[in-house]
Parts: structure tokens; sequence; C-alpha cells
């Protein structure tokens, strides 16, 4: 098992790792919309977060040699699912290869950001 660690997407804020790396498998925390560089959240659009978080993401798959071609499954938590649309617009530019997908509305996200997602891709 390897620790995936990138200065380029947000550092943890809780006791866990950006993402683990089992039997070519890469396993990522979800991610929020965090500025790498100031670890805050980005403006308060549901599309500026979701670019964020997928840039995030982007960073995340690169330090452990993948990319979003290789995402076969997402978990996509929503603080409104009034925001559904404008999320699968941001969304759909990023995750070209249509990977499985649950997408939820919970009640709240870490420091309340608008959008979180996770990942499993092969690595």
């Amino acid at each position: 098992m390897n620790t995936i660690h990138t200065d380029k997407a947000p550092a943890a804020v809780g006791p866990y790792s950006q993402a683990k790396v089992v039997g070519g498998l890469l396993f990522a925390s979800g991610q929020i919309p965090l500025d790498p560089a100031t670890g805050s959240i980005v403006a308060s659009g549901i599309v500026e977060q979701t670019e964020q978080v997928c840039k995030n993401i982007d960073a995340v798959l690169a330090a452990a040699g993948s990319d979003f071609s290789e995402v076969v499954k997402t978990t996509c938590f929503l603080a409104d699912i009034a925001d559904f649309k404008a999320f699968n617009e941001v969304y759909a530019k990023y995750f070209t290869s249509k990977p499985a997908r649950s997408c939820v509305a919970v009640k709240d996200l870490p420091l309340g950001a608008l959008v979180e997602v996770e990942i499993i891709a092969e690595v």
C-alpha cells in the first residue's frame, strides 16, 4: 500500500491522507474546493467550486501517475441538489470517460463547501 501526497492539492483537513494505492487502484479522499496555496474555499458559486474540486482531483491523480481517463467510480456530494445541473456541466468536462457515479445531497460539507467529490481510479 502506498500513500499519495502532493502539494498541488490541498493538505488533509483531518487525520487522513489524500489517497492510497492498493492493488493497482487509487482510492482518493473526497476533495472539496480548497485552494492548495491558501487552504481556503474558493469562490462562492457551484461552478467555480466544482472547477477547483476537479483541479484538486487532477493533482492527486497526477501524483499517483494516473489521470481522469482512469477513474472508474466517483461519489459526489452536493450541499444543495438544486446545484445538480450546474455541477454536471463542469463535471462532464473532466470525467469524459463517464465513470460509474453516485451523487447525493447532504446536509453540510466541511468548511461550508458546496461540493465534494471522491474517486477510485486505476494506476
